[in-house]
């Protein structure tokens, strides 16, 4: 008999407590394998498919897309030992399907054995569901006399919807402020904008006197959710607990360019500018490590931290991302290139794991690809400093004690100043600026 397994929202890792459905990829009624995505969600970090640590039958779905969901809540249900499921392999199959598999990278605690989940049969599991699944009729009729009626403008945030319903609201000029919706918890479905649509226009009511002063109309409301709030939030407790201060210089980049290109053309793979301006981040803080480390307030410490996780700004069609390169300390040129060509195809692509995002004790910013020189970029909270590089353009120098035209960039950093003063920042940045200058530096202190 078949037996109704329900997965809830797992815990994606890092804190995070919610996530957005974005787009289903299963149906009621369509068969699942086990470890199969089931559903692309959002978080605040990246965007992930959640595979299903069961085999079977989709029977419910709990949420539309566009909803927010916390971690523990209902995603699925599914009824396992159906006879119409395929033939698991061995591996799969052990234990009948009774205790999921982890899901890893997920946020499990590996260090304890698998908890069985609660298994019941199908009528008791779909009679008990603690949330309305969105197969549940909850659309009005189309010949219902009433409607959902247009109310005043309620205090609080507008019902998490679909990017649909949103889009169809714009499009008739509708403010969903005003609207009651009839789904779970109060969330407007693209029933009650067609129902609101449809009903009869209220009576005028007689305009209250002018008040004194104009009020100007509002602007567009953007939410300040997902990636934007978690990069506003991230942003906003930088500067409110960093004492952050920044030194700058200017650097003939002209030598670094040549060791570049005579690095590619000897074949193999390709070395980008930033893989070497990493590969001297991470000498520089073998020389100062004060730089990669962090601030802990409740015990008064500042921790130094062995390894260099390289975090490096990324812009995709999402915002500003800042995928971690882990050990950074022990790659080669080569391997960074790699490892940074491999994370930046991924937060394009908006595959990036949670994992990819977080940890990272320094972080190596490249705004020129923006066109821009200089920039006192505000540090990734815990870190305690930041790399700036502008762009590398043609400028007149003195070289060699004649004028010359060379490749110049700025470098910049801005670093927290409760890790070390002045001295130590001024001897790091030097530090950078004299392997730019002269890339045998660099290899004086492999």
């Amino acid at each position: 008999m078949a037996q109704v397994m329900e997965f809830k929202l797992p815990d994606l890792g890092e804190g995070l407590t919610e996530a957005e459905i974005v787009r289903w990829l299963v149906a009621v009624g369509d068969v699942v394998a086990i470890d199969q995505p089931v559903v692309e969600v959002e978080t605040a970090k990246a965007m992930v498919e959640v595979p299903c640590p069961y085999g079977g039958v989709v029977t419910a779905r709990f949420g539309e897309e566009g909803t927010e969901l916390p971690v523990g809540a209902p995603l699925i249900t599914v009824a396992v030992g159906a006879s119409s499921l395929p033939a698991a392999p061995a591996a799969e199959a052990e234990g009948s399907g009774s205790v999921p598999r982890p899901l890893i990278g997920y946020g499990e605690d590996h260090s304890r054995p698998a908890r069985r989940r609660r298994v019941r049969p199908v009528t008791a599991a779909v009679s008990a569901q603690p949330a309305v699944p969105v197969t549940a009729p909850v659309a009005p009729p189309v010949s219902a006399p009433t409607a959902a009626p247009v109310v005043a403008v309620p205090a609080g945030p507008v019902p998490v919807i679909s990017p649909l319903v949103r889009k169809l609201a714009k499009d008739n000029g509708l403010d969903l402020r005003g609207l009651t919706g009839s789904g779970p918890e109060g969330l407007i479905l693209r029933a009650d904008v067609e129902a609101a649509l449809r009903a009869p226009a209220p009576a005028p009511v007689p305009a209250a006197p002018a008040a004194p002063a104009a009020v100007a109309a509002q602007g567009e409301r953007i939410p300040l959710k997902g990636l934007r709030g978690a990069v506003a939030e991230k942003l906003s407790r930088s500067r409110r607990e960093i004492p952050e201060a920044t030194c700058w210089v200017d650097a003939d980049a002209t030598e670094l360019m040549a060791a570049r290109a005579a690095m590619n053309a000897v074949g193999g793979p390709k070395i980008s500018v930033l893989a070497l301006l990493a590969r001297i981040c991470t000498a520089a803080l073998a020389r100062y490590p004060e730089l990669n480390s962090t601030v802990d307030l409740a015990a008064k410490e500042i921790v130094r931290l062995p390894a260099v996780h390289l975090g490096f700004a990324a812009q995709t069609e999402r915002g500003l991302m800042v995928p971690v390169v882990r050990d950074a300390q022990t790659r080669s040129p080569e391997s960074l290139s790699a490892e940074f060509a491999r994370l930046t195809e991924l937060a394009r692509a908006g595959k990036l794991a949670p994992a990819d995002l977080t940890g990272g004790t320094f972080t190596l910013n490249n705004y020129g690809v923006f066109g821009v020189d200089g920039s006192t970029p505000i540090i990734n909270h815990p870190e305690a400093a930041m790399l700036g590089v502008g762009r590398i353009i043609p400028k007149p120098w003195v070289h060699q004690g004649e004028l010359a035209v060379r490749q110049v960039v700025q470098l910049s950093l801005t670093f927290d100043h409760r890790v070390c003063d002045g001295g130590t920042a001024g001897g790091f940045l030097r530090y950078v600026a004299d392997c730019v200058e002269s890339p045998a530096v660099l290899l004086r202190s492999l």
